[in-house]
């Protein structure tokens, strides 16, 4: 199927399963224990052997020797594997440095051996043995240093600068100038489960059971990594413990286990220890950004340009810190541009909202500084300043449906906005400093195409098959909604199978496109479906249609396991999406709102209530989207106050690199939330008016803790995190 022209009156808009609050199919398993997660598939791998990563000691340089004899030797060994001995390994064009070092080094903690053993203890404890020796390099990682020769950055995903109009003369005629420099830290994305894959071979047959968020873009990596095809490649991911960008592409656990299977002839775990992850994997880099804001006297914008700069590996890409200042607000003068340096830290890559969620952390505290500039409440600034189409490409292309004003609006009555005093500094309670501060959300809502595989049963009931992933958000829910509504049955006679090659290539989960694309899919192949059913059992398929089990049309009503037939139906489709995103701006919207208390003597922060309205399409399940949003405010608040990879410039490695030194928020740092989605259906989004969401509640929250923190003190904050030495500080500037 597809979808090149707005979406009419359909099965979907009557709303029977979708659309409302649905608890998740997955749920059951989860809470008991009982859904199998990548390390835990002892049922396909009962004798399996246990793999031990070892790590490059150093960020930058060659390795000259490796000694694994007394690794060798020691109990329980079966294999030390390098890529001196793991036979020809090509790197694919998703990977920035090669998942297993040799003979160069381009990051600290590279994969540089795998020690497998016959359990866990004998393979780490033999791990120690191995003996590297390197020849180091000078490595270059301090983004700070780097800055002044940063080329532009190549494009990526995103154009990486654009323009409209004439931004510095615009600029500099303007009554209200902003130009200010913001910065934000490396973070890691810290989710629960640990990058981990059981691996097996069968003859040339290699299946990966991995923690994964993208399976046919992994199936392709593994098989161009190792030099087969990839018929000869399956993953399973059915349950992905957290991933947050993270696990898009394998990472060494995948590489490592199948070359230790290979080498073993057994199959074999590896899972990333915890210290592993943050210098191994991927996370998201650091940003230097300058913004600069030129307005008449009454706010309203008339140039807008947003530079930042950020850094990776050779061959890697930047961090598109800009990309929603392109979209977000008007102005007839524009420019964004990307610069890029060359760092030898590890790997740089998408990571919870990537672009918009750090973009939007510098823009939002430039919007509060104007509107603060030329005396108008921050949420009238933003009222001010919205536009009905792209400010880039002109009135000829607006967006599907921008429901901004109405988050702002809906936003601020229900959090109590006019109870702000706008003057910093002035509200006390107690011990407590107390603020309010706001920020806008905006995420863009691509889409991509998805196919599943659906199958009617002689007794009425749906199967959905489809490779698509469920990383926590609830996939399993709202594609099996999908089925039942179109086909017209209740959600417990739908079952759903997800995250294995084997089924039909879904979109994925990742860029928040995975849920709007993957439901688009399963309706496809429900349209096929029915129509499949409706001819089998002699009903034209224009009229028939499928409500409450049956098969229905005029007066002949069929019940669905008897329209389907004793041998049942089976039909693949996809969702191919035409060029209405070309000719529309497809994007989310929302409107963040904080409360904050700030110790008067100490400085601390503490989050008292929050407060979002977001309009992303119909809202599939609101249960799982609320729950979907509050943990990306929950993240917002992380990226706020508390989260930062430190870099030990010396040496080039995240030094906090596990979980007690790498703080996320916990219950008792984040309070009362209050979601509300606002009413909106995008008939040019997919067939089922739907967008993604779950990106979305994370862009502009952090920005709003820091305009809150302004409102409380008077210290406004641009460097990220905003700890509270940088509020004692300047506290004591003020």
């Amino acid at each position: 199927m597809k979808f090149d022209t707005p979406a009419g009156a359909n099965p979907i808009d009557r709303q029977k399963v979708i659309g409302r609050p649905q608890d998740r199919l997955d749920g059951p398993l989860k809470v008991s224990g009982l859904a199998p997660y990548a390390y835990e598939r002892h049922d396909v791998a009962p004798d399996a052997a246990y793999g031990v990563m070892v790590g490059s000691s150093i960020a930058t340089g060659r390795i000259v020797h490796i000694d694994s004899k007394d690794a060798e030797a020691a109990p329980g060994v079966l294999a030390v594997v390098t890529a001196a001995n793991a036979g020809p390994l090509k790197k694919a064009d998703s990977h920035t440095a090669k998942l297993l070092a040799g003979p160069e080094v381009e990051h600290f903690d590279q994969a540089v051996a795998l020690v497998v053993a016959e359990t866990f203890e004998q393979a780490r404890d033999a791990a120690r043995l191995v003996r590297v020796d390197y020849a180091s390099a000078k490595g270059r990682f301090d983004l700070k240093k780097e800055k002044a020769g940063a080329p532009p950055a190549p494009d990526g995903f995103a154009k990486a600068a654009s323009k409209a109009g004439d931004f510095e003369a615009g600029f500099k005629k303007a009554a209200v100038q902003i130009d200010q420099i913001y910065s934000t830290p490396d973070q890691a994305h810290a989710m629960m489960e640990p990058h981990a894959t059981t691996a097996r071979w069968d003859g040339d047959q290699l299946t990966l059971w991995t923690s994964n968020q993208m399976i046919a873009w992994s199936v392709r990596d593994t098989a161009i990594t190792l030099g087969i095809d990839k018929s000869k490649v399956r993953l399973v991911s059915p349950y992905v413990g957290g991933g947050f960008g993270s696990k898009l592409w394998i990472r060494a656990d995948a590489l490592l286990a199948a070359l230790g299977a290979k080498a073993t002839g057994r199959a074999v775990k590896v899972a990333l220890a915890r210290p592993q992850i943050y210098n191994n994997t991927t996370h998201r880099p650091a940003t230097i950004q300058r913004i600069r804001i030129g307005a008449d006297k009454n706010g309203v914008i008339d140039a807008i340009g947003h530079e930042s700069w950020s850094g990776d590996l050779p061959g890697g890409g930047a961090e598109i810190a800009a990309i929603q200042t392109r979209q977000l607000y008007g102005g007839a003068n524009r420019m964004t541009a990307h610069y890029l340096a060359t760092l030898d830290l590890p790997e740089g890559n998408a990571m919870r909202a990537p672009g918009e969620a750090v973009g939007l952390l510098a823009l939002e505290i430039a919007m509060d500084e104007l509107a603060e500039k030329v005396g108008v409440d921050p949420v009238e600034l933003r009222i001010r300043n919205d536009v009905q189409y792209d400010p880039e490409k002109g009135p000829n292309v607006p967006f599907s449906s921008r429901k901004f004003v109405e988050c702002l609006t809906t936003g601020a009555e229900r959090f109590g906005w006019n109870k702000r005093n706008p003057k910093p500094g002035q509200v006390r309670d107690g011990r407590w400093l107390v603020g309010m501060g706001m920020a806008a959300a905006f995420r863009g809502a691509p889409a991509t195409k998805s196919a599943a595989r659906v199958i009617v049963d002689g007794k009425g009931r749906v199967t959905v098959e489809t490779d698509m992933t469920d990383i926590g958000t609830g996939s399993y829910t709202i594609l099996g909604q999908t089925a039942a509504e179109m086909l017209g049955v209740p959600l417990d006679h739908v079952t759903v199978n997800l995250g294995d090659s084997n089924f039909p290539a879904s979109s994925g989960s990742g860029g928040q496109w995975g849920a709007a694309s993957s439901t688009a899919g399963v309706y496809a192949a429900c349209v096929a479906a029915r129509a499949a059913i409706a001819q089998k059992a002699g009903f034209n398929a224009d009229d028939a249609d499928f409500v409450d089990g049956h098969v229905v049309a005029g007066n002949r009503r069929v019940k669905l396991g008897d329209a389907a037939g004793p041998d049942g139906v089976t039909v693949v489709d996809q969702i191919e999406f035409g060029d209405l995103a070309k000719k529309y701006v497809q994007a989310t919207f929302g409107a963040h709102f904080v409360e904050v208390g700030v110790d008067v003597e100490t400085c601390e922060v503490r989050i008292r209530r929050m407060g979002g309205a977001f309009a992303a399409g119909r809202i599939l399940n609101p249960k799982s989207a609320r729950s979907q949003v509050i943990g990306a405010m929950t993240m917002g608040v992380g990226a706020a106050l508390m989260e930062e990879l430190i870099v030990d410039t010396r040496f080039g490695y995240f030094v906090n690199h596990d979980m007690a030194e790498y703080h996320v928020p916990v219950h008792a740092d984040v309070p009362h939330q209050d979601v509300v989605f606002v009413d909106e259906l995008d008939d040019k989004a997919t067939p089922l008016k739907a967008k993604g969401v779950g990106e979305l509640g994370i862009c502009g929250a952090g920005a709003a803790v820091a305009n809150a923190i302004y409102n409380a003190t008077g210290v406004r904050l641009r460097d990220y995190p905003l700890t509270l030495d940088k509020i004692l500080e300047g506290l004591e500037r003020t």
